[in-house]
């Protein structure tokens, strides 16, 4: 096996046969998915450095590596004696990409990239950044020298029955050629995995966490072609698509038909969800470009909003990952101080309790599993090296999800393994008075993520504190746990509201090197009131899983907050027992005892 600086000298020689004076390699596939397969991890073999974020930059002279504070100890570690100097992202002094690349080139260098793993808007924003420099979407300099190189994925794949998707893939390729505007000399390319999956029913496990098979769309004014690995699929589903107007290609000729499409057609394209080398194709042969008029992907905004069939899977699957959880906490207060019990055990035993449900199809992200000032880190990932021991004192935050066949969940709870200081019982009710309100929200049809995000960070913002990530995201129908285009942030982000969207509500508060507090459920946005002043909406918690009420420090609640607690707890009691047995449910009734 070649050594990290062995594998930078050999791309070194391709970049000088190429012309090129820098190279960059992202951590994308050419899908642009948030978990890549093996076959993509470009920048990882080439680097050393298994994060999962990171962009890596080798000119013919150095090399450096951009990573988040998530990763600063792992890449640190991982990058001793490769030659790779490491960057971290936000601190003091450090350059940024475009940055770097500028002091170290001459004018004029031309900089390349693998064409396929870099979307064409971030293409045409790094192009404007590193000007003059010339930035080249050039070959996969990877490839050539990454001998053992994994292959495509070629997993199995699977449609999802009409009583689970609610909707037949005829009817969602009319829906989204009336919605996306798709006449008869039009066609539009889907490259996104989660729209392609959605679009056909088609679910798959060719990506870590999220169902999802390799696969690219072009959808007609009346007709799709789907470009998949036809032995994914069993005969029958083959029949089921074929039989709504669909035609199955190889995913490999995805490229080659791009270059054949007729001069006379109109071309579709999404720039945040579409390679650069596709539209150069294109380009080359004087195609009319068309980018989608809705900017977050016309596929994307309609899948979003979930049917009455998804509605009730959702509601099915919190109900399954529930019970586990149940089963969880009761485990963990009966192991602690008998057995060791670790953040990485947590997960074990989450994953496998999850497992019990025939209808689990694994987990929706990695389990984040913080204890103490663990759970200070938001996006702390437990490591062999960083694994703490639990013990019955200080918080514990576990944020975690499953993918079921009829949905998808994440929950965040923080439970108190002792006697809370009077401290720890503020902060953890100023995050849980943000919680309610969001949760109790009504607000009129029209209301974006960003009007409703102080709604949760009022109670803390009163008290000078403030988290640094978002509030809420959408969440995929057994499909991506993250996923857009509404999210809850105090950034502007236009889409609104609508009902049918599944969004995270987590409000957060950390203390650097003490403790990190998150109380996540999921919501659905549903329609509540129209009168004489408009239309209004609000949030429903569909997540079904007691809030530890230890912490709580029930002189800072209101009234109507204690209602809301008491209300969601009478429900969790209500769902679950149908589930449990006897103990399962004393130890529930115990944890769902109004305060």
């Amino acid at each position: 096996m070649k050594s990290i600086p062995q594998r930078l000298s050999d791309i070194r020689s391709l970049m000088a046969q190429h012309k090129l004076e820098a190279y960059i390699v992202p951590s994308n596939d050419p899908h642009f998915s948030e978990y890549v397969a093996d076959r993509w991890k470009c920048r990882e073999w080439l680097s050393g450095f298994t994060g999962s974020a990171g962009t890596l930059v080798v000119t013919t002279t150095s090399a450096a590596l951009w990573t988040d504070s998530r990763y600063f100890i792992q890449a640190e570690a991982q990058l001793k004696g490769s030659g790779i100097e490491l960057m971290r992202m936000g601190m003091p002094g450090v350059p940024s990409i475009e940055q770097y690349i500028k002091d170290m080139m001459e004018l004029s260098s031309t900089i390349g990239v693998d064409g396929r793993l870099f979307s064409v808007s971030e293409f045409e924003r790094l192009s404007d950044a590193l000007a003059p420099n010339k930035l080249k979407a050039a070959a996969d300099l990877v490839n050539p020298i990454w001998s053992d190189r994994p292959e495509i994925p070629k997993k199995k794949a699977f449609l999802l029955p009409e009583n689970i998707s609610g909707m037949s893939t005829t009817s969602k390729l009319q829906q989204l050629v009336k919605a996306a505007h798709i006449h008869k000399d039009d066609i539009m390319l889907l490259s996104a995995l989660d729209e392609v999956a959605w679009l056909f029913n088609i679910r798959g496990a060719d990506i870590d966490y999220n169902p999802l098979v390799l696969a690219y769309a072009a959808v007609y004014y009346d007709k799709a072609v789907l470009f998949v690995d036809v032995e994914k699929l069993s005969e029958d589903d083959q029949k089921v698509l074929t039989g709504s107007g669909v035609h199955i290609r190889p995913y490999e000729e995805f490229e080659a038909f791009v270059e054949r499409i007729d001069i006379t057609r109109n071309v579709i394209i999404n720039p945040r969800k579409t390679n650069i080398l596709v539209r150069q194709k294109l380009q080359h042969r004087s195609v009319n470009i068309i980018e989608d008029r809705d900017a977050n992907g016309t596929a994307t905004s309609l899948k979003a909003v979930k049917n009455e069939a998804e509605v009730a899977g959702f509601r099915h699957a919190m109900e399954l990952d529930g019970v586990a959880l149940v089963r969880f906490y009761m485990w963990l207060e009966d192991s602690l101080g008998k057995e060791t019990v670790t953040e990485l055990s947590i997960a074990d035993k989450q994953r496998e309790l999850r497992a019990m449900s025939d209808e689990f199809m694994g987990e929706s992200f990695g389990t984040i599993a913080g204890y103490r000032c663990n759970g200070a880190l938001p996006h702390y990932s437990a490591t062999e090296a960083s694994n703490a021991e639990v013990k019955r004192e200080g918080f514990l935050l576990i944020d975690s999800g499953g993918q079921y066949r009829t949905g998808t969940t994440d929950i965040t709870r923080t439970v108190h393994l002792s006697t809370p200081t009077q401290q720890e019982k503020i902060d953890y009710t100023l995050v849980l008075k943000g919680h309610i309100a969001l949760a109790m929200a009504v607000f009129p049809a029209g209301t974006r993520g960003s009007q409703l995000d102080i709604l949760a960070r009022g109670p803390m913002m009163q008290h000078c504190i403030n988290y640094g990530h978002g509030t809420g995201h959408g969440v995929g129908h057994f499909l991506n746990v993250h996923e857009g285009p509404q999210s809850i942030r105090m950034q502007e982000n236009p889409v609104t509201m609508k009902p049918g969207m599944v969004t995270s509500n987590e409000p957060a508060l950390y203390r650097p090197g003490l403790y990190g507090i998150r109380t996540e459920n999921l919501t659905l946005c549903v329609p509540y009131v129209t009168n004489e002043f408009g239309a209004f909406e609000r949030f429903e918690t569909i997540t079904l899983c007691p809030i530890d009420t230890k912490p709580i420090e029930k002189s800072m609640l209101t009234p109507d907050e204690v209602a809301w607690l008491n209300g969601y707890h009478q429900t969790v009691f209500e769902k679950l027992t149908p589930y449990l047995n006897e103990n399962e449910k004393a130890w529930l009734k115990a944890k769902t005892a109004a305060i």
